[in-house]
């Protein structure tokens, strides 16, 4: 897959905005965070609900399904972003970083994107998934492999989170946000349309934006309850 200059400037340009908008949501406070996921839920829940119609008519199954495909996770998401303490590498002291399991979910979503988008743009070859051509096993794999190894060091320098701790989440984002990209995928594929939506250029729409954030938060959410005590 060639790399297209004037797509990733696009790209590039809006994800800029995009990651400004999200960063005061989720640094401001705890009330701008619930106000960015509300804002969130509802614009995932509307892509949602044109998908399916389109697919499956007024069927009302597959609108209850939504509470656990988009509702669910955001509910565990601020739930983690309700919780002031976290284990300091030591395990014996606390410090107070509202949101950063949060932080450490969004960051590392973006980061193994970005890669993945890069390392298949210029090395990729082999075809990943039929749902989703233009995804490469290249790149899947290395943006992965570098998702883990950033989100490492930013946890071996900060001093905020355990290494191990930090490199199984952002293993977990990894892993299970490309198989949230590829369910987004396969609805828009039943759907016959490109994107959820449109309210980013070059980036699509909510379900576009958050499918991989969608199915990361719940595998997190599990492994920071049994093992982070947070």
């Amino acid at each position: 897959m060639a790399l297209n200059i004037d797509t990733l400037k696009t790209r590039s340009l809006t994800a800029l905005i995009f990651v400004a908008v999200m960063l005061v949501g989720l640094l401001w406070n705890f009330w701008s965070f619930v106000l960015l996921f509300t804002i969130i839920h509802f614009g995932c829940w509307y892509e949602y609900v044109k998908l399916i119609k389109k697919i499956y008519g007024k069927n009302v199954l597959y609108f209850l399904l939504g509470l656990i495909y988009i509702t669910m996770p955001i509910v565990m998401m601020i739930d983690v972003a309700h919780k002031w303490h976290i284990y300091t590498t030591d395990n014996t002291n606390y410090v107070e970083f509202l949101k950063i399991i949060p932080c450490l979910i969004i960051f590392s979503i973006w980061i193994n994107d970005t890669m993945a988008y890069l390392v298949g743009s210029v090395i990729g070859k082999t075809p990943f998934s039929k749902i989703s051509p233009k995804k490469t096993w290249e790149g899947t794999v290395g943006g992965a492999i570098l998702c883990v190894i950033v989100i490492s060091l930013i946890a071996y320098f900060t001093e905020l989170i355990k290494v191990k701790d930090a490199a199984i989440i952002a293993a977990l984002c990894a892993i299970f946000g490309t198989l949230g990209d590829l369910f987004e995928s396969k609805l828009k594929r039943m759907a016959n349309v490109k994107d959820s939506g449109s309210f980013m250029p070059g980036h699509g729409g909510f379900l576009d934006r958050f499918d991989s954030l969608l199915f990361a938060v719940s595998a997190v959410w599990i492994y920071i309850k049994l093992f982070l005590q947070v």
